[in-house]
């Protein structure tokens, strides 16, 4: 694995492009047509490579805790979730100034997260270990996703999000398109010892069946209660996205509450290969490049 990821950080080192172009055929079995995108996944590919290069706002929102400030700008910030702390060294965090429950994560690209749900059971040594090596991680070079490469590397400390069935929260990830909300991905049974299944929805929370196998093997009567909260989540979305082509803006609900997660500009490094071609097509031809 280890000699893979030095081969594929070492392309990007050498060229962003040519890892891209490398990795698109590992996924998809064919080179990318870089003249004429039409699906996410290429126009994704596209914007990584050349409006989100080295784009201060786009760098700016990429970063979980440099963001909090632009949602703060954009009127978002009762959204926010609270902040116990920040720190760029793992050594200097003090765990005792911190509550029995809590959520350790990165500000740097994604999958660095670590939830505490009983401080007394915490190996700190341990904990500060797995702290240091997020701190030393260039994980942005595997995709190419460069907007993360300037990213000031710091630990943050929020709080846990606390939820009456014990479960994981409500996660809701809005895809935006030159800054309006089209399509919602819930992922339902998460935390549940089951397989989760993903459904999409319209911006109303009507099912769009066709988008996912989920949704096309659901029962004709299937059914999702659309939390409360859900107008302020879109409205919040919209103010969020407005500045770029494309941005997924995913939030948590917590009864009725809305809670900011992260903008995310390169979704799976725009190589998810699982997506159905008509959705990976469908929202394609929503999103319209600077080029267009």
């Amino acid at each position: 694995m280890w000699i893979k990821d030095f081969i594929l950080k070492t392309l990007t080192r050498i060229s962003p492009k040519l890892n891209t172009q490398v990795l698109w055929y590992r996924y998809f079995g064919r080179w990318w047509d870089l003249k004429n995108p039409r699906t996410s996944n290429e126009k994704i590919q596209w914007l990584k490579l050349n409006t989100y290069l080295n784009n201060p706002l786009v760098s700016q929102c990429a970063d979980k805790y440099a963001v909090r400030e632009y949602v703060q700008k954009q009127g978002c910030g009762e959204i926010l979730n609270e902040l116990y702390g920040y720190w760029t060294d793992p050594d200097a965090i003090d765990f005792d100034q911190l509550p029995n429950q809590f959520v350790l994560k990165s500000n740097y690209y994604y999958h660095l997260n670590l939830v505490v749900t009983d401080k007394s059971q915490l190996d700190i040594p341990a904990t500060r270990k797995l702290l240091c090596r997020w701190m030393r991680s260039n994980g942005h070079l595997l995709h190419s996703e460069m907007q993360y490469a300037a990213t000031p590397k710091k630990i943050l400390a929020e709080r846990f999000i606390e939820t009456e069935d014990g479960l994981a929260p409500a996660d809701y990830k809005i895809y935006c398109c030159n800054g309006e909300p089209l399509y919602v991905m819930v992922c339902v049974g998460r935390g549940m010892h089951v397989k989760p299944k993903f459904y999409y929805f319209d911006t109303k929370g009507n099912l769009q069946r066709e988008l996912t196998k989920d949704g096309i093997e659901a029962p004709k009567d299937f059914t999702y209660a659309i939390p409360a909260g859900w107008n302020k989540m879109m409205e919040c979305a919209r103010k969020l996205s407005a500045p770029f082509p494309f941005v997924r803006a995913d939030f948590y609900i917590e009864q009725g509450k809305v809670i900011f997660g992260e903008l995310t500009f390169t979704p799976g490094g725009g190589l998810d290969s699982d997506k159905l071609y008509q959705a990976d097509l469908l929202i394609g031809e929503q999103i319209r490049l600077p080029q267009e």
